[in-house]
């Protein structure tokens, strides 16, 4: 395999591109992950929000989400036909019987299976039909950095437990962050960690410098060595999803990354950037990609009425989520 270089980037792109095409890769998701809670017990992830507000959480259940909030939003993310990513939530933030009863009601409202980013958990027997897949926080290509970044996250415990959900009929998923100080001799683990787990999705995220962490003073990945990370995994395995996320202030890497492979985009704040000029940013970056998009970031009809369709409980977060998302915040 060879390694990626700069001047090599473009080739990959282009080489990704005409793949993708050819595999039918012609319709781009918008993703949306619903977070469960704002607190994590381990707390120790040394790129990661939550690990910024561990010491300031006093009482962990006050940091949880309503769940009439959290179905809400998924009420909302069908309505405007984004897929929801993952339930994401940190470690002990909610018991399982608790996760699964979300993940039932999500799958009674939008008629689709939810993925789950919970962490490492011994609890996936516990799941059903409302369940399409398991997420393992990997983070980082460079396993080193890995057991220096996430101390209490090892990679042996998240590829067991990745195994355990293959052997249950669910599909796999693994995470990575690109800026941690990885470099692209490292793509060849993740290759390997793909192969050797059986991996159905790859979710690539540019590092966000939150304050009060290590990376709080660094860069995002160059757009074009995110490209190339992108367009050698889509070239290497086909068949593979891969959800890419970028942040508003890097919406320009959205077009080369769906060329490089990508078959949906994620990381955006729906409700602020929806119906603005950011979110109007996002739909031309995929017209001008030459794909179709699936979902709506700027037709307010797709909004719909401010009661809900399932339960009269979920009226107020629907009424404040049509609200937050006609404001004009920019």
């Amino acid at each position: 395999m060879n390694k990626i270089k700069s001047f090599e980037v473009i080739d990959l792109i282009s080489a990704a591109n005409k793949l993708s095409l050819k595999k039918g890769y012609n319709t781009i998701s918008l993703e949306r992950a619903i977070f469960l809670s704002w607190w994590c017990e381990k707390g120790d992830c040394g790129f990661c929000y939550m690990s910024t507000q561990k010491s300031k959480i006093k009482d962990p259940k006050k940091a949880r989400r309503k769940f009439e909030s959290i179905l809400a939003e998924a009420e909302m993310c069908k309505r405007l036909n984004w897929n929801i990513e993952f339930l994401s939530g940190g470690y002990e933030s909610f018991e399982t019987k608790e996760i699964k009863e979300i993940a039932e009601k999500i799958y009674n409202i939008t008629n689709n299976q939810v993925w789950l980013n919970i962490g490492i958990t011994n609890d996936l027997e516990e799941y059903g039909k409302e369940i399409i897949g398991i997420t393992g926080a990997v983070e980082t290509a460079n396993p080193k950095l890995h057991d220096k970044l996430c101390p209490s996250k090892p990679l042996d415990k998240i590829g067991n437990m990745l195994d355990k959900a293959g052997e249950l009929g669910f599909k796999k998923a693994i995470t990575v962050i690109l800026g941690l100080g990885e470099t692209p001799d490292d793509i060849e683990y993740l290759i390997e960690y793909i192969k050797n787990h059986k991996i159905d999705r790859v979710i690539f995220y540019s590092l966000n410098p939150h304050r009060d962490t290590e990376f709080e003073k660094s860069s995002q990945p160059a757009s074009l060595y995110y490209a190339g990370v992108v367009s050698t995994i889509r070239l290497v395995f086909p068949d593979i999803e891969i959800i890419c996320g970028t942040w508003t202030d890097n919406l320009a890497n959205i077009g080369p990354l769906i060329l490089s492979g990508a078959n949906g985009i994620t990381k955006f704040p729906l409700f602020k950037m929806f119906g603005t000029k950011y979110g109007k940013r996002v739909e031309e970056e995929v017209y001008w990609a030459g794909r179709k998009l699936k979902g709506t970031f700027t037709d307010r009809k797709q909004l719909g009425k401010k009661e809900s369709e399932y339960m009269s409980n979920l009226d107020p977060f629907i009424k404040r989520y049509i609200k937050e998302s006609l404001n004009d915040k920019y």
